[in-house]
């Protein structure tokens, strides 16, 4: 049998600290627990932020509370009746099928005009990109107020520039109410909502494009792919991950819209008829005083935007474990 001789191991002494004493390393699990410690800090400032607020709003779904609450008297504890009588109003479900169909159109508009105006800044020249960089920087960075009571002044009945371009044009647009007739309000409540939001999906799927290589856009180009094929087989596959988290963010954002319905409504447009969840969540609190049932409202608003985001999520977490 033949001996085999193994070399031994090199002994590696441990490094030495300033003082001349060997370092001691710290044991794994504390250096494992490191991360989790940092974080404590930001999930306490969450909790207290986020947390106490939710945990009101459920307390409050359970609670029969109005204007004599506000002054001290004790609520009443009414378990479910809050959501048994919203679920049983049909006015509830055309407000449910309205927000929803108004939210899905906001945020597909959104979405195909800042992907085209993103696919336009990567062929224009440098200064006219700045240009409009600029222009959609001023209309993102416009306040709510500010950008509806512009829109509000464009559709005007009676000194708007609107009216008066298709009056100009032919049609019969004098005194006309856009804000009347529930259809042209939410027309105009779409041209503000997409006007707001293009600019971050522009900017957002610009940044995206950048990170694309240009040699495969260009191999694709040499192999014979056209427009279409080059963006359906290989900028929209590489910007893929970017565009699922903006068109989660725009299903959140237009799902809760209120200050623009709000304000459009103030300005003429008939409350019941143009009501959104989030509005008919104001009245009834604020207006009405029934904060028992617009904490119920609110409650069912935020498991319909679990519902109508879940698939989004599951899909980025799909792909983060794919990938």
């Amino acid at each position: 049998m033949a001996l085999v001789v193994t070399p031994e191991a090199p002994v590696v002494p441990l490094p030495e600290a300033p003082g001349g004493a060997p370092r001691r390393r710290r044991p794994r699990g504390l250096r494992g627990l490191t991360p989790y410690v940092l974080m404590v800090p930001a999930l306490a400032a969450l909790a207290l932020a986020l947390g106490y607020p939710l945990v009101r709003q459920v307390a409050l779904s359970f609670q029969d509370f109005g204007l004599e609450q506000q002054f001290g008297a004790p609520a009443e504890q009414v378990g479910l009746d809050n959501y048994r009588a919203l679920l049983a109003d049909s006015y509830l479900w055309t407000l449910v099928f309205r927000t929803v169909a108004f939210c899905l159109v906001n945020a597909g508009l959104t979405l195909v005009i800042g992907l085209a105006i993103a696919l336009l800044l990567r062929s224009m020249s440098r200064s006219v990109r700045l240009m409009v960089q600029s222009a959609l920087l001023l209309a993102w960075a416009m306040p709510v107020i500010s950008a509806v009571t512009v829109w509000e002044w464009l559709f005007d009945s009676q000194y708007g520039v609107v009216n008066w371009l298709l009056t100009r044009l032919g049609g019969d647009y004098q005194g006309h109410s856009w804000l009347i007739d529930p259809l042209s309000f939410f027309l105009v409540a779409t041209l503000v909502v997409v006007w707001m939001s293009v600019p971050f999906v522009a900017f957002t799927l610009h940044a995206a494009l950048l990170g694309v290589a240009d040699d495969v856009v260009e191999a694709a180009e040499v192999d014979g792919a056209g427009a279409w094929q080059r963006l359906r087989h290989v900028l929209l596959p590489g910007i893929r991950p970017v565009l699922l988290v903006v068109a989660l963010l725009q299903i959140v954002w237009d799902l809760r819209v209120f200050t623009q319905i709000y304000k459009l409504q103030g300005a003429g447009g008939v409350t019941r008829e143009t009501n959104l969840l989030g509005t008919y969540i104001y009245r009834s609190g604020i207006s009405e005083g029934e904060f028992g049932t617009a904490a119920t409202a609110a409650i069912f608003m935020l498991a319909l935007t679990v519902v109508l985001t879940a698939p989004y999520v599951v899909r980025m977490l799909r792909e983060e474990r794919e990938s």
